[in-house]
C-alpha cells in the first residue's frame, strides 16, 4: 500500500498533507548494502593461520530421530553439534548448533508441522578419515570427511549436493558480555556515510552503527553460514523477494541477495535488494533432477551464488586403452549467511518439480485453499473518500457492465488511522455501505496495520497497553515509533497470546460496523517505522520470551497474517474460509492468505518484471500472489493500463490500486476503446474461474503451484529454463503477456516436440518445440491451451462471482496427437470449511478418447448438490466432422445432440447439452 515520502534516518517525519506527495523511487540511502552490514564483513574477511573445521568421527551417536556428531575449530575454539535426520524418502535435515550454548538460540517455531517427525541415519565405516550415514533404505548416503570437514549427499554413486564443500561453515558462538567492554573497532564512525579504507575495520562486535541508530548486541556476535555445492546444476531460482529476473544472476563480487523485510518504496528492478517479504528457500533445477535448500532462519541472510564449468573426468568408451574423455559440467555454489539462530537446513532431492514442491509444502503446509470471490477483480485505491465514493465506484461496475468481487478501503476510513475503527463523517454507515455490497453479493476489504496509535483513549492501545502486548525497546520499555498514525507501538505478535486478542478484535461485538463480507489487507508489516533504522524496528528491540528482534525479523508479517486470519475464521465459528492479504510474509504465508508485490510504479518494466517475481513467489510455495494492474505510483498511459489488465487477468490475485496522488483510473473514466477492452479482459477471467479455482484446489492438495514457469512442465527441455516473460496456468494453458509498449508482434515457444497447441481464441493449431511470431494488437494477448487438456468454463458473466453460482459451464477439449484429452473441476460452496470437514464437494474428471467424452467420480467421498449442467462443449483438432454425436449415461440411452463444424478451424462444437454436472455421462462423436 502506501508508504512515507523518502527520510533519511535523522530526518523528523513529515506531517500527513506532506507524506502524501510521494517521491517515485526508492531512496537507497535509507538502506544498507552489504559493505554496510557487519556480519557479512565478518564473514567475508579473510581468515589467515585459522584451521579448517574437523569432524570428530568417532563422536558419532545414532538415536531413533537423529545422528549426531561434533566438529571442531581448534583455532576459534568452537565446537559445534551437527545432526542429521531424514524426514522423508528424499527429504532431510540437517542442523548445526553451539555444543553447549550460552542459552538456548533461537530456532523458528510455527512453519515446520507440530507432527514432523524425523529418522536417524544409519553410520557405516566409510574410507579413512570419513563416515557414510545411510538413510533407511540405503538409497540416500552422507558421505562425512573429518578433515577438512564437509558432507556429501549421494546416491547411486552420484554426488547430488555438497555441504561445506568450500569450507565456509561459519558460528560465532554467544558470549557473556565482558565486564568494561572497549568500544567496538572503528568508534563512533558512521557506516551509512563514511569509508572504512585507511582505518580499523569495524566488525560491529557488540554494537553497529546505522546513522544515529546503535545495535546493541546484548550477547555479542551470533551470525552462521554455510555452503552449498549443486554439481550439474547451472539453473537455480527463488528466494523471493526483490524485483530480479526468475533465473537468479550469479552474485560475482557485486551485492549478495539480501533476505530482510523492508518498507521499500518504489522499489528498483533488477536489484538484489529485499523488499517486503522473504522466503529463504532456494531451487536448482537441471534435465534431471530438481532439488530445493530451505534454510529455516528469520534473521536477517545473505545469499551469494557463483556458477562455474567444473571439468569431468570418465572412461574412455569403447574397449582398448586410450586418454580419458572430458566434458564441461556446471557447478553452482551457493552460500547462505545469516545474523543470528542456528543452522537449520532441509535438503528436499526430489527428483522432479513437483516432488520438491510437495516436499516443501508437506515441511511448510499446503496453501490455503482461498474462498472463490477472492479469485475475481478487486478494486482498490488509496483511498476511497467516503461513503459516496464507495456507493459511486460501486454503481460505475455495474453501470459498464464489469463484473467485481471486492472494493477495498485504505487508511482513510478509519477514526485517526485507528485500526478496527470507522471515521464517522465519511462513513457514518458502514453496516449500511456493507449491506448494498451484499445485496450485490460482493465483499469490503479493509486495512489493519501491526502499528497501534498511542493514545490512551483509544481502547485498543490502552488495552494492549495494559496487558504488555507491545514489542518492547532494548530497555525493556513499550517501544515507541512513527508511523501513518504519528506515534506508535506495535503489536508483539510472536506471543500466541497476542495472536490470540488480535483474533478476538475481528468479533462482530467487538469490530463495531463489521459484517461477514469484510475481510481483511495486513500492510506495513514488514514492520514499517518510519523514523527506523532502515525503516524498521531496531534489531535490539525485545519481543515475547525476550528475543530480540534481530532473530526473528523476517516471520513478524507472518505472525500478523496468521493472527488476522484465525480472527476471521473465528467470528464465523469456525465455518467460513478467511481472506487475507499481506505484504510482509515469510515462508509457510501460504497457510493464512494471499500476498502482492508492493509499491510498483506506472512503468513498463515494472509489468515485464511483475511476471518473473510473481513466478518465483509461486515457486516458493506462495501461489496466490498477484501485483497492482496499473502501478501503484504514478499515472499509467492507457496502452500500458489495458495491457496490465490483460496481464493480471491470468495471474492469480486481481487487483487494481493506486496511490492517492494519482489520477483517478476506474476503467470507464477511460476512452470507450480502453473501457471495452479491460471489460472483455475482466469477463473473461470471470468465464475462467471454474479452471481457476480446481487449480487452486489441486494447489492444496500437491502444493504444485498455479502460475508455472514453463520448465515445471516441461522439464527435460533446456529452452524453458530461463523462460520469464511466458508460463503456463496449471498444465492447460500458456500465457504470454505483452509487456513493449506498441508491440505489433511478440515471439511466443511452445514447447514440447510431441506437443499440440491451440490459439484460446482463434483455435489455430500450432506444433510445439518452436517460436512463433505472434501478431498482435490491444485487443488481447498471446494464450495457448495444450493439447490433451480439458479447461471448464461458464458460459456467462455475472456482475460477481456471487451472481454465477448456478450459471452453466462450457468445456473446451484440446486433443493432443493421440486424439484424446483429459482435465478436472472442482466444485463446492466456494466460501466453507464443508469441503474439508463434511466432504461437501465434487471432483469431477472429464476424458476423451477413442471418440468418446465421459465425465466421471474423480472422489468418491466428495457430495455436494448443484443443479449445474455443461451447456456446451468446443472439442479442438477434430480433423473430419462426425456423422452424428449423442450424449447419455453410460451404458445407458443416447440421445442426439446438435452440433457443427468448422473445416478451417478444426473445431467441432456442441450446444444445449444440458449434462448434469455431478452425473456420470458420456458424449459420443461418430
Amino acid at each position: 500500500m502506501e508508504q512515507q515520502a523518502a527520510m533519511g534516518p535523522a530526518q523528523e517525519p513529515a506531517g500527513r498533507e506532506e507524506i502524501s506527495v510521494l517521491e517515485e523511487a526508492v531512496d537507497k540511502s535509507i538502506f544498507r548494502d552489504c559493505s554496510q552490514i557487519a556480519f557479512y564483513r565478518r564473514q567475508k574477511r579473510p581468515r589467515p593461520g585459522q584451521t579448517r573445521y574437523r569432524g570428530l568421527l568417532d563422536s558419532v551417536a545414532a538415536g531413533r530421530d537423529r545422528t549426531k556428531f561434533l566438529v571442531v575449530n581448534e583455532d576459534l575454539k568452537v565446537r559445534l553439534q551437527v545432526e542429521c535426520s531424514q524426514v522423508e524418502e528424499d527429504v532431510f535435515r540437517l542442523k548445526i548448533d553451539e555444543e553447549a550454548p550460552l542459552k538456548p538460540r533461537f530456532e523458528v517455531p510455527d512453519v515446520l508441522p507440530r507432527s514432523l517427525a524425523t529418522r536417524g541415519l544409519t553410520a557405516r565405516p566409510g574410507d579413512p578419515g570419513h563416515l557414510v550415514l545411510a538413510s533407511g533404505d540405503g538409497a540416500w548416503k552422507f558421505r562425512v570427511a573429518a578433515e577438512p570437514f564437509r558432507i556429501d549427499l549421494v546416491t547411486e554413486e552420484e554426488t547430488v549436493l555438497g555441504i561445506n564443500s568450500t569450507d565456509q561453515l561459519y558460528f560465532e558462538p554467544l558470549q557473556t558480555p565482558p565486564r568494561h567492554r572497549e568500544p567496538s573497532p572503528g568508534g563512533e564512525e558512521d557506516l551509512s556515510t563514511s569509508s572504512s579504507q585507511g582505518k580499523e575495520e569495524d566488525l560491529g562486535l557488540w554494537e553497529e552503527r546505522w546513522g544515529p541508530f546503535v545495535d546493541v548486541k546484548a550477547n555479542g556476535p551470533s551470525s552462521v553460514g554455510l555452503d552449498f555445492s549443486l554439481p550439474g546444476f547451472e539453473h537455480v531460482y527463488g528466494i523471493p523477494q526483490r524485483a530480479q529476473s526468475l533465473q537468479l544472476p550469479d552474485t560475482g563480487n557485486g551485492e549478495a541477495y539480501r533476505l530482510y523485510n523492508l518498507d521499500v518504496y518504489g522499489y528498483e528492478i533488477h536489484d538484489k535488494m529485499g523488499i517486503y517479504g522473504s522466503v529463504p528457500y532456494l531451487l536448482a533445477h537441471s534435465q534431471g533432477r530438481t532439488v530445493g535448500v530451505f534454510w529455516l532462519n528469520a534473521s536477517e541472510t545473505l545469499v551469494e551464488i557463483g556458477r562455474r564449468a567444473a571439468v569431468e573426468t570418465g572412461a574412455r568408451p569403447g574397449p582398448g586403452p586410450g586418454p580419458a574423455k572430458k566434458r564441461a559440467k556446471c557447478h553452482t555454489a551457493v552460500r547462505w549467511m545469516s545474523e543470528g539462530g542456528v543452522i537449520d537446513v532441509f535438503l528436499l532431492m526430489g527428483p522432479t518439480p513437483s516432488a520438491v514442491f510437495q516436499q516443501y509444502g508437506r515441511l511448510t503446509g499446503p496453501p490455503a485453499l482461498p474462498p472463490l470471490f477472492s479469485l475475481g477483480y478487486h478494486q482498490c485505491r488509496w483511498n476511497y473518500e467516503d461513503e459516496r465514493d464507495v456507493r459511486a465506484v460501486d454503481a460505475g461496475f455495474d453501470g459498464h457492465d464489469i463484473p467485481y468481487d471486492a472494493l477495498w478501503l485504505d487508511i482513510e476510513h478509519t477514526e485517526g488511522k485507528r485500526y478496527f475503527t470507522w471515521d464517522r463523517q465519511r462513513f457514518p454507515d458502514p453496516t449500511g455501505m456493507q449491506d448494498l455490497l451484499r445485496g450485490k453479493r460482493r465483499k469490503l476489504v479493509i486495512i489493519t496495520d501491526p502499528h497501534i496509535k498511542v493514545d490512551p483513549d483509544y481502547s485498543l492501545y490502552s488495552q494492549a497497553k495494559a496487558k504488555g502486548y507491545f514489542v518492547k525497546n532494548s530497555a525493556g520499555e513499550d517501544f515507541e515509533g512513527i508511523c501513518w498514525p504519528g506515534a506508535c507501538s506495535y503489536l508483539d505478535f510472536t506471543n500466541p497470546e497476542v495472536r490470540k486478542w488480535y483474533a478476538d478484535q475481528f468479533a462482530f461485538s467487538t469490530y463495531k460496523g463489521s459484517t461477514d463480507v469484510l475481510f481483511a489487507w495486513n500492510d506495513m508489516n514488514e514492520p514499517s517505522v518510519f523514523r527506523g533504522p532502515e525503516l524498521t524496528l531496531p534489531k535490539d528491540a525485545l519481543h515475547h520470551g525476550q528475543r530480540e528482534h534481530r532473530e526473528l525479523h523476517n516471520i513478524y508479517g507472518l505472525y500478523q497474517q496468521m493472527a488476522t486470519a484465525a480472527g476471521l475464521v473465528q467470528r464465523s465459528g469456525g465455518e467460513e474460509r478467511p481472506f487475507v492479504l499481506t505484504r510482509s510474509f515469510f515462508a509457510g504465508s501460504q497457510k493464512y492468505g494471499a500476498v502482492w508485490t508492493g509499491d510498483n510504479r506506472a512503468e513498463w518494466s515494472y509489468l515485464k518484471i511483475s511476471i518473473p517475481m510473481l513466478l518465483t513467489l509461486s515457486i516458493a510455495g506462495i501461489p496466490f500472489c498477484g501485483a497492482d494492474v496499473g502501478g501503484f505510483i504514478g499515472d499509467p498511459d492507457p496502452e500500458l493500463l489495458v495491457r496490465w489488465y490483460q496481464a493480471a487477468a491470468f495471474q492469480p490475485f486481481f487487483r487494481g490500486h493506486a496511490n492517492r496522488d494519482t489520477k483517478r483510473r476506474e476503467p470507464w473514466l477511460l476512452e470507450p476503446l480502453h473501457t471495452r477492452l479491460i471489460r472483455e479482459t475482466v469477463r473473461e477471467r470471470y468465464t475462467l474461474l471454474p479452471y481457476w479455482y480446481s487449480l487452486f484446489y489441486r494447489a492444496q492438495e500437491t502444493s504444485v503451484p498455479v502460475m508455472r514457469p514453463l520448465w515445471v512442465e516441461f522439464p527435460t527441455e533446456p529452452e524453458t529454463f530461463g523462460a520469464e516473460e511466458e508460463y503456463m496456468l496449471g498444465n492447460a494453458l500458456l500465457v504470454h503477456p505483452v509487456t513493449d509498449p506498441g508491440a505489433t508482434s511478440v515471439n511466443v515457444f511452445l514447447p514440447g516436440p510431441a506437443e499440440v497447441w491451440y490459439d484460446f481464441r482463434t483455435f489455430a493449431r500450432r506444433e510445439g518445440a518452436r517460436t512463433l511470431e505472434v501478431p498482435v494488437t490491444l485487443e488481447s494477448i498471446p494464450v495457448f491451451q495444450r493439447g490433451g487438456t480439458v479447461v471448464p468454463a461458464k458460459t456467462s458473466v455475472g456482475g460477481s462471482t456471487g451472481w454465477m453460482a448456478e450459471a452453466s459451464y462450457e468445456l473446451r477439449v484440446a486433443l493432443d496427437s493421440e486424439a484424446s484429452a483429459v482435465g478436472e473441476l472442482f466444485l463446492d460452496d466456494g466460501h466453507s470449511f464443508g469441503y474439508l470437514r463434511r466432504n461437501r464437494y465434487l471432483r469431477r474428471k472429464f476424458s476423451f478418447q477413442s471418440g468418446t467424452l465421459s465425465s466421471s467420480c474423480e472422489d468418491a467421498k466428495g457430495k455436494f448438490h448443484t443443479d449445474c449442467v455443461v451447456e456446451r462443449v468446443l472439442i479442438l483438432g477434430v480433423d473430419r466432422k462426425p456423422s452424428s454425436v449423442t450424449t447419455g449415461p453410460p451404458g445407458g440411452k443416447a440421445r442426439e445432440a446438435d452440433f457443427t463444424y468448422c473445416a478451417a478451424t478444426s473445431v467441432l462444437s456442441l450446444e444445449k447439452l444440458r449434462l448434469a454436472v455431478g452425473a456420470d455421462w458420456v458424449v459420443r462423436v461418430r
